[in-house]
Order: C-alpha cells, then structure tokens, then sequence
C-alpha cells in the first residue's frame, strides 16, 4: 500500500516541520495572545471558537501541507 513513501527522520524537536505546531502557532497568535480568560472553560471557548475561524478559511489548513518545507527529499 505504502511501497512508494520513504520515511525521513526529523530531529527530535522541529515545530517548523510540523503543520500541528504550525496550527497552533496560528491560533496562539491571532486568537489566544493579549487576551485575559477569567477560568478554563473560557480558555476552552476562545480556544474552539478559534478553531472554527481557521477551518472556515479557504485552503489554511491545505496550505499547512503544502509548504515549500513538506516536499524537502
């Protein structure tokens, strides 16, 4: 099934060589940052409201893997 795929190793900590930290590096930065929550449930509301805002963006999260980084051989 996967005869075609060679599998690189990253170093041990490489955010900018994973979309997931590429995400949240987004959402910390345009949603979360200079903002006061009064408990944790309002961290988990901003937080899911975020979320939603960056899936409604046309191709953010296609973008996230199509970097010139993801196509390194």
């Amino acid at each position: 099934c996967f005869s075609n795929v060679t599998l690189l190793p990253l170093p041990p900590y490489s955010p900018e060589l994973n979309p997931v930290e590429q995400l949240w590096q987004q959402i910390k930065q345009r949603f979360l940052s200079n903002t006061t929550f009064q408990n944790y449930d309002d961290i988990i509301e901003r937080s899911c409201q975020a979320w939603n805002e960056i899936l409604s963006e046309d191709g953010f999260i296609k973008n996230l893997c199509s970097r010139e980084w993801s196509f390194l051989v």
